[in-house]
Order: C-alpha cells, then structure tokens, then sequence
C-alpha cells in the first residue's frame, strides 16, 4: 500500500503540474511535464513503487469506463471495422512481427521473451495522446478512432502478454491454443461486463422508481461499476478491461444516465471530470518515478551483459522505429479493407489525408499499461521464478515510452499545422443545426401556446393579458437567439469567417459580464448585503453560465 505521505505528494505534484502548464501557457504537454515532475522527485529522493496489479484495479477501470461514456455510439458504429482491426488485427500483427524483429536484433534474447515485449509494447495509452492534443482542433474521426482503439487494444495486448509470458516460463506454446483462450477471453469479458451492466441498469430503475434519486448515491453507485465488473471479469480469467468498456457501452444505450434527475448528472459530470484529471496526473507522475530506477537497473544489466549504453539507447530506438512502421502499415492496411468494402458494397469512397494516417501513426504512443505489464514479469525470488532478462526488458520497454511520447510531443503539432482542416467542421455543423431545431421547437410551442390563449372566450381569464404578454417576450429572446446562430451551409466563406468572428467576440463579452458580475456579488458580500451561502448559490449559477459558455468556446472551428 502507498502510505498517505506519499498520496498527499502525489495530489500535490499533480497540483503543481497544472500550475506549472498555465504559467508555460502550456507550451510543453501536460503528460510529459507531469512525468519530468515525477523524474525530479526521483532523482530528489522520492521512493513510490508502482504494483502492477494494484495499478490495473484502481487505475484503468474507471479510465476506461470514462472514455468508453465519451465514445459516441454512432460514430463507433460507424468506425467499428476500423477501430476493432486497429485494437485486435494491429496488436497481434505487432506483438508477431516486431517479437522476431527483435529477436533478429538481440539474438541472445529467447524468443518468447521478445514475444513478451512485443505485446507489451502493442496497446497505445489514450490518456497520453488526449494530453498531448488538448486544446488543438483534431478531425473528429481521428479523435474517435483513436479513442476506440484505446479502450479495447489495452485488454488485447495484455492477453498477448499474458500468453508469451507463460510460454517463456514454461517453453510450451500453441498458436492455435493461444487463438482460442485469445477468443474466450476477450469474448468472455465482453460477455460479463454486458451481463453486469444489464443487470445493474434494471436494478436501478427499480431504485427510480422507489425515490433513491439522490445524487450522491447514483454516482457512488456508478463510480463502483467498473471496479465490479473489472474484478468479476477477472475472476473469471476473462478480460477485466473489456468488462468494463461493455458495462460502460450497456449503461449508454440502455440511458441509465438520462434516467435520473438534472443535479445528478450535473454532479456525475463533475466528479468524473475530477477523477480523470487526479487519475491520469497520477498515472505520469508514477511513470515519471520509475525511470531513474528503472534506467539505472537496466544500465547496469546492460553492462553485465556486455552490452555499452549507446548500443542499449540504439536497441530503443530501433525497437520504437519498427513499431512505428508497423503502425503505418496497419493503418494503411485498415485504409484498404475499408476501400474494398466500399468496391464490393458500390459505395463512395473517400481517400483519406496521407498527413493524417502520419498523425494517426505517431499517435500510438505507449504509456504506463506498457510500464505496468513488464513490471509484472516474475523477478528473482518469485514463486514462478526470476523471467529470463527481465531487468533489460523492463529498461528497453521504459525507453521506448519515453521516445514515443517525445517523439509525439514534437511530430503531432506539426502534423496538426498542415493538416487541411477540412472534416474538422462535423461536430460544430451538428450542434448549430441542433441548437437551430430546439429553438424552432420553443418558437413553434409558444406560437401555438399563444394562438390557443387568443382563442379562449373574452372575460374567462383575467390574466390573458399579462399571459399573452409574457408569450411575446419569451417569443422574441427565443427569436434573438435563433438570429445570432442562424446561418446557411452553402453562405459564402467571407460570411461564415465574420460569423464566427461575430460569435467568438459575443463569447469573449459574456465572459467578461460575468467576471463583472462575480466582483458586484462579492462586493454585496462584504458589505453585508447578502450572506456567504446567498453568495455561494448564486455563484453557482454564475460558474455553469460560465461552463457553458467555455464549452461553446472550445468547440468553435478552426479560423477560416
């Protein structure tokens, strides 16, 4: 157990390295800060020690179950041949072809160890490449891709592991073994986790119904799914990770969320948007921990091994160069399927940027499941015994999640910078027209609401008046808004630029009004016209105005 000195530091790292990005107006990447953070503790005499499987409990489930709720279930519908050969088609093909390479390479490493490393290396971390992409407009598809890939390959690449790890201890290995547990593993966790989340929707439905609506009980109650389905996934020698995305995937379509009142998804909305950002802070800065330790060890077995230190840097590179290649070719493969899909079904087909099956290639960066799956090889002393060279595996698997995030950090902007921003626009195009609809709809209601007011008998209703009155108002604030963001597809590109310049100064303004207001609140404050929890309410309403208006901000396109 990490003792609660060490998690106050953590919390305190974490804190200063969201600090530290605001004061570089975040010109380095948060994961990367966060790791250097945890470097320096390391080097200052920090000792945490990362157990992999108290890492995988705590950490991913929750993650995972996070990103699978952000996943959007039409778009990995319509994804889904890509995302699944990328997640299962592309780590099995790594975990093969890249297991050979380096054995070619390091010929004194017993082949399934390479095997080992390989599948190690196969899942990318999504948490690194959110972190690396925050705040830069990215296509949506890519988005959505990568994220879909990210919450199967972890559980893919860990079942490849797992294999090649029993076949070096034992020596036994069967690929057409190894094909069907691969199967009933992953099948078999995807099963649970549906069963679970079923389950758990009706159950609380029951709960509804019976007035249990409160909010801290349905996000606690939500909190402690994944961590249920991740563990009975588990102890049934299934995919715990794959449990956990299902559930997620169950829980949406059955709209268990949308079942409960507004404050608790308000509030669900703001725990869970603390508990990514504590847990993947803690993620890098664990990572960030072990390297001293980790290189240091390796260094040394290098040596034992005659082995000098630039030859042990060139094996990372190497090593991070052929997975990269592999990565492109898999991404060009899954290009082509989906072009012969669309011959055979005669449907248009799209070519896609070559830049952006670049940027997708640099965006498998490896993260802290790679880190945490070597570390659980068995060391010496063990009850399966010490894993053949496992110090330099672990220090060689280090390296190269250095590299690639390095690597990401410097390539991805620079993909982002050339990229044509063309299919960057889906989301902002949908969300206007919805915005248009509901308005329309409002508009439509008070019309009707007002044309059946008009036809009651005269002297029926004394506040007809007053009723008509405030009809025509709503009516008119509906009508300003509909005008603001009304806009035609096909207008013109110097009029679609001054809109969005029209919209992105209206953003600035309210913000500003609200900062005024916050001051005048306070300032009734102190002089005792109101008291603090007057102060606090009202706050409140200010800071989800606010909230509002940043998400709004966020989402603007690209300038034209």
């Amino acid at each position: 157990m990490i003792p609660a000195d060490n998690i106050l530091l953590l919390l305190v790292l974490a804190a200063a390295s969201g600090l530290m990005a605001r004061a570089i107006r975040n010109r380095m990447p948060l994961p990367l800060l966060q790791i250097i953070l945890g470097v320096v503790a390391a080097l200052a005499g920090v000792r945490i020690g990362l157990r992999p499987d108290l890492f995988m409990l705590v950490f991913l489930p929750p993650l995972l179950f996070a990103d699978a709720f952000r996943m959007p279930l039409r778009e990995f519908h319509e994804l889904r041949g890509t995302i699944f050969f990328l997640a299962f088609g592309l780590v099995v093909l790594s975990t093969v072809c890249c297991g050979y390479a380096i054995h070619w390479l390091v010929p004194t490493l017993d082949l399934p160890c390479c095997f080992a490393l390989a599948a190690a290396l196969s899942p990318t971390d999504t948490v690194a490449v959110s972190g690396l992409l925050a705040g830069r407009h990215v296509p949506e598809r890519m988005i959505h891709v990568l994220s879909g890939e990210a919450l199967f390959n972890d559980a893919s690449g860990l079942v490849c592991f797992r294999f090649a790890t029993a076949a070096a201890l034992t020596g036994e290995f069967s690929y057409r073994q190894a094909f069907d547990e691969f199967l009933l593993v992953s099948l078999g966790g995807l099963a649970i986790g549906a069963v679970i989340a079923y389950v758990s929707a009706r159950l609380n439905r029951i709960l509804l119904r019976r007035g249990f609506d409160d909010p801290p009980l349905q996000i606690t109650l939500m909190i402690l799914l994944p961590f249920v389905t991740y563990i009975l996934g588990e102890r049934a020698h299934c995919s715990g990770i794959l449990a956990s995305v299902s559930a997620c995937m169950v829980i949406k379509m059955m709209g268990m969320i949308e079942e409960t009142n507004t404050a608790t998804r308000l509030q669900a909305t703001t725990v869970w948007g603390m508990v990514n950002y504590i847990f993947n802070a803690l993620i890098f800065l664990l990572l960030g921990l072990q390297l001293p330790a980790l290189m240091r060890g390796g260094i040394a077995t290098a040596h034992e091994g005659s082995i000098s230190v630039l030859q042990l840097f060139g094996l990372v590179l190497a090593i991070y160069a052929i997975m990269t290649v592999l990565r492109f070719a898999g991404v060009w493969l899954s290009i082509f399927r989906r072009w012969l899909v669309a011959r055979w079904m005669h449907v248009p087909f799209l070519w896609p940027d070559f830049l952006g099956s670049v940027l997708l290639t640099f965006a498998g960066v490896r993260g802290a499941v790679t880190l945490a799956a070597v570390l659980s090889l068995p060391a010496a002393g063990s009850a399966l015994g010490a894993f053949p060279s496992r110090e330099l595996l672990i220090t060689v698997a280090a390296g190269v999640i250095v590299v690639s995030l390095v690597g990401a950090g410097l390539l991805m902007p620079l993909c982002l910078r050339f990229l044509p921003k063309a299919g960057m626009e889906r989301h902002a195009a949908e969300e206007n027209a919805a915005r248009q609809s509901l308005l329309h709809t409002a508009i439509d209601f008070l019309h009707e609401e007002k044309t059946h007011i008009a036809s009651e008998p005269q002297g029926q209703d004394a506040d007809k008046a007053l009723r008509l009155d405030v009809i025509d108002r709503l009516a008119q604030v509906y009508l300003n808004r509909l005008s603001q963001i009304e806009e035609t597809p096909q207008g013109s590109l110097m009029s679609r630029s001054l809109s969005l310049r029209r919209e992105r100064i209206e953003l600035a303004t309210r913000l500003l009004l609200l900062r005024a207001q916050r001051q005048t609140l306070h300032r009734l404050f102190v002089t005792r016209g109101i008291n603090d929890q007057m102060e606090w309410e009202l706050q409140q309403e200010l800071d989800f105005e606010e909230q509002l208006l940043r998400s709004r901000v966020q989402r603007l396109p690209v300038d034209i």
